[in-house]
């Protein structure tokens, strides 16, 4: 048959992009509806249509994609549906920021002109993080790509919104709401980010109306006491029993506010006092409702005083109103003291603005109703969360959830369905547009101008994608999904949410699994960040490496929902890796006969009979053995490990040992080139179908060249465009036998250690040694004379001895109880040998006592960094390993005297 060659180096800039576009190009990712197979359903966390790629979405879209192909390849009908969020406040703002270069501002335009402009800048700039999960091959089908602003989502938004409203479960009320006063609009809890900020604590004195005195109170935010009702006072702190309901001469405002007993206050914090702020604060905002207060707006949407204060600060900016209300009060002698104080402050997670707590009217849902099946989806196992903790966290929040505020005040998203008759006060909740509807001809319709929170439309996500409220194909084939892949960092936000919508919608939740990501840090530790300048662009490690190596990379060092630490050198090992499952294949090739029959392979079943060869039965049950493991290890969401176990079973088991082993084979008769070479690419076959899922471009590769030696023996219904339509290696127990690789592990642990011996001893690798292993002789005979030539082979021995008695003067080890040993008499000059091994024990010894004294030390050990500490621990460990080697040595070499 013709010659098959690779090229001497694997180029992943010469495969990926052809690749990809072969399995576009072929529907290799388009899912399919077929009655006899099970649906694998991954719904992609839409990322922001502002959205970049990063390491984050590397590794979480990796994980995704690598269920996805997995699934694929086991026959399942497998849909990982993409798709983009508007990111309402992100997007609009990223626009606005546009304007602002051109002089203008959103109010400039008007809504209808801003709304074009946005949809403008997502035709231009939008999705393009979409186009860049293609860089790291994935398997998404791409032809159900949804908007969350698509027809059909709004639909969807509307009809949920409807629903709601009708049951009661939407409505609108006055609240405390988070508010940006630069974007003019709510925020729900989840969206605002809490930093420590360094400030102070003002204590003020608040006079009694009768002259007999006053109260202290302390406050963070010394603009807002004039918009104060009351002081409240612990009901049974006796301190102030007699000052119930009396009144307070409020300073600078002329008017008097009521003291009042509530169960709020901590009569052991500060004075027992508090200044009660009903609508600047979400706590006060209760005790005004249990007490009846006024509520007092004295900061606008703007961030500026408002009317209701007294003149002097009308109009300031609340930072400035700070500064002049402190020093009125400081100059009416009302100012008792200011102390530092480190204060958390509410942040817009997005641009950073300070948080203003302030009482509006916006549109809420009722969520502690909606919650209980949701913990009950989770309580009951029908939502396993891994790893396992974060139940509780998602636990604690809905227990104690709060109505989520809806409303937005911003133009760009969807548009809030409701609609109010000017003349009647009549308000319609509709899914469509009444102001056509005849019943209102001569009447003046108005639409709420808010959109709903983005999230309103992503809770939605699991099965508004598939086409509902309307009664799909995908929806009854796709619903409910399988897995979700997400951060912890949404668990409130989204993950949570979309089992409330999927319960509240159709009674069941939207997924069986959901597995948490962590943070990609850097080495250091630290979170990435562009003002840390620590965190790579992909797309240049991709350029650099491959995305094969990247993804392998990734994978293999995420614990089981834990942080990843990494470094682009990293990806060297991925690429090494690649590298060297492509220099296997391209060594066989090599030894492919020109002469001779063909290679079939069937995509089904991975060799073409079971093995005689005592070799080739090895490599068979340590292959079936790592599909075992392997599957078991995904089946658990145990990712790492499965990368592992891969890359133990390629990269020594084949590589190293299997193709040194069969190098005999290769160089004997045709037959037995042939025999070797069919069942070496019947394992090849199925370790790149086994480590597709993982690194999908290199393996394509391999199976695209193995597929040209053997395609024109295949049936023409097996002859497969891509490797993912062949099938995920099946165990086969029948195959697997621990004895046989039993013994192939006390060969490996056999050869390595005579090579560590040779290495310690500083002999030449093309010397010829003898060497041994020590026991009973018909027993040891019995065991390892069908070993033999490979050991002194593999470690390049002039013999191999099997005897019950060890020479006098040799170095030996002990590997899984086998005392392996090399006599040196005649090989190494004893004297120079042993000279050289004592300045090497002088040195480490120092090492190890210095380290010694160093983790003695209470001072190091109680303020260094837990991590440098374990560090120092195991350089201790590794010291003392390494001295003790020596000193064995240098036992065994004076008996070599």
């Amino acid at each position: 048959m013709p010659k098959i060659e690779l090229d001497k180096a694997y180029s992943p800039t010469a495969v990926e992009s052809r690749l990809y576009e072969m399995w576009e190009k072929n529907g290799c990712f388009r899912a399919q509806i077929r009655k006899d197979h099970k649906p694998y359903v991954i719904m992609m966390p839409p990322p922001n249509v502002t959205g970049m790629l990063t390491l984050g979405h590397v590794l979480n879209n990796s994980l995704q994609d690598l269920l996805a192909r997995w699934r694929r390849m086991n026959g399942d009908d497998v849909l990982w549906l993409p798709g983009t969020d508007h990111a309402g406040i992100a997007t609009q703002i990223k626009v606005e920021d546009q304007l602002a270069k051109e002089g203008l501002t959103r109010h400039d335009l008007g809504r209808e002109k801003l709304v074009e402009r946005i949809w403008e800048w997502r035709e231009n700039y939008g999705g393009i993080i979409l186009q860049q999960l293609r860089r790291i091959g994935a398997s998404c089908d791409w032809s159900r790509t949804r908007f969350t602003l698509d027809p059909e989502m709004s639909r969807a938004v509307a009809e949920i919104f409807v629903r709601l409203y009708k049951k009661g479960l939407v409505y609108r009320g006055k609240r405390i709401v988070n508010w940006d006063p630069e974007k003019r609009t709510a925020l729900s809890d989840e969206q605002v980010e809490y930093r420590n900020v360094n400030s102070n604590l003002w204590h003020f004195k608040y006079p009694l109306s009768d002259g007999s005195g006053h109260l202290v109170v302390a406050t963070t935010r010394p603009e807002t006491m004039l918009g104060d009702t009351a002081v409240a006072v612990h009901p049974e702190d006796e301190r102030y029993s007699h000052l119930h309901g009396k009144t307070i001469d409020l300073p600078l405002t002329g008017r008097k506010i009521r003291i009042v007993p509530d169960d709020y206050v901590d009569r052991e914090f500060g004075t027992g006092c508090v200044k009660v702020t009903p609508a600047h604060d979400p706590n006060d905002f209760e005790i005004g409702n249990r007490h009846n207060l006024d509520f007092l707006i004295v900061i606008g949407p703007d961030g500026r005083m408002t009317d209701l204060v007294p003149e002097q600060f009308r109009g300031l900016d609340r930072k400035e109103a700070r500064k002049r209300v402190v020093a009125a009060l400081e100059e009416q002698d009302f100012l008792e003291k200011i102390e530092p104080y480190t204060t958390s402050v509410g942040h817009n997670e997005r641009t950073g603005t300070v948080i203003e707590p302030l009482l509006s009217e916006q549109w809420f849902v009722r969520m502690q109703e909606l919650a209980q099946p949701a913990i009950a989806a989770v309580r009951e196992g029908r939502v396993r969360f891994h790893p396992e903790h974060w139940e509780k966290t998602y636990f604690h929040w809905l227990e104690n959830v709060r109505d989520w505020c809806i409303s937005r005040q911003i133009w760009w998203g969807h548009r809030i369905p409701l609609w109010t008759v000017k003349e009647t006060g009549e308000i319609i909740c509709s899914l469509d547009d009444p102001t056509n509807d005849p019943k209102y001809k001569g009447l003046t319709l108005d639409q709420d101008p808010d959109v709903v929170d983005t999230w309103f439309s992503s809770w939605l996500w699991p099965f508004s994608t598939l086409g509902w409220p309307e009664k799909t194909e995908d929806l009854a084939h796709f619903f409910p999904s399988t897995t979700l892949v997400t951060a912890p960092d949404i668990i409130f936000l989204w993950v949570a949410r979309m089992i409330i919508a999927s319960e509240e919608v159709f009674g069941v939740s939207p997924y069986q699994d959901v597995y948490f990501t962590g943070l990609v840090r850097d080495m250091q530790g630290r979170k990435m960040s562009k003002s840390l300048g620590n965190s790579p662009d992909p797309i240049e490690v991709i350029e650099s490496y491959g995305a094969d190596a990247l993804r392998f990379t990734m994978i293999s060092q995420t614990p089981r929902g834990g942080d990843v630490r990494f470094g682009s050198d990293m990806c060297e090992h991925g690429r090494n890796f690649a590298n060297k499952l492509w220099n296997a294949t391209r060594f066989l090739l090599m030894n492919v006969p020109e002469e001779g029959e063909s290679f079939a392979f069937d995509p089904v079943e991975i060799l073409p009979s079971a093995p005689v060869n005592l070799i080739d039965q090895w490599i068979t049950s340590a292959f079936f053995s790592c599909v075992r493991d392997v599957d078991r290890a995904l089946t658990e969401f145990r990712f790492a490990d499965a990368a592992k176990r891969m890359y133990g079973f390629v990269w020594n088991d084949f590589c190293d040992w299997y193709l040194e082993l069969i190098k005999v084979r290769l160089q004997g008769t045709l037959n037995e080139r042939h025999e070797a070479l069919k069942h070496a690419f019947g394992i090849l076959h199925g370790i790149v179908r086994m480590l597709h899922p993982i690194m999908p471009f290199v393996t394509e590769e391999i199976y695209q060249t193995l597929s040209k030696l053997s395609a024109s023996s295949w049936p023409a219904n097996l002859r497969f465009t891509s490797i993912m339509q062949a099938n995920f290696p099946t165990y086969q127990a029948s195959l697997v036998e621990e004895k046989v690789e039993a013994q192939f592990s006390r060969l490996q642990d056999v050869v390595n250690a005579i090579r560590n011996i040779r290495g310690e001893l500083r002999i030449p690798h093309t010397t010829r040694i003898p060497a041994g292993v020590r026991g009973d002789h018909v027993k040891l005979a019995k065991e390892w004379e069908p070993f033999a030539d490979f050991v002194i082979r593999l470690a390049g021995l002039s013999e191999f001895e099997m005897d019950q008695h060890r020479p006098k003067g040799s170095a030996s080890a002990i590997v899984q109880g086998i005392e392996v040993y090399v006599p040196l008499q005649g090989l190494i000059d004893v004297n120079a040998e042993r000279a050289r091994l004592t300045k090497e024990d002088e040195r480490l010894l120092k090492l190890v006592e210095g380290t010694k004294v160093k983790l003695s030390n209470p001072s190091f050990v109680e303020r260094a960094k837990p991590e440098v500490v374990e560090t120092e621990r195991e350089k201790l460990s590794e010291l003392e390993h390494a001295h003790d080697k020596i000193r064995r040595f240098l036992d065994e070499l004076d008996a070599a005297k």
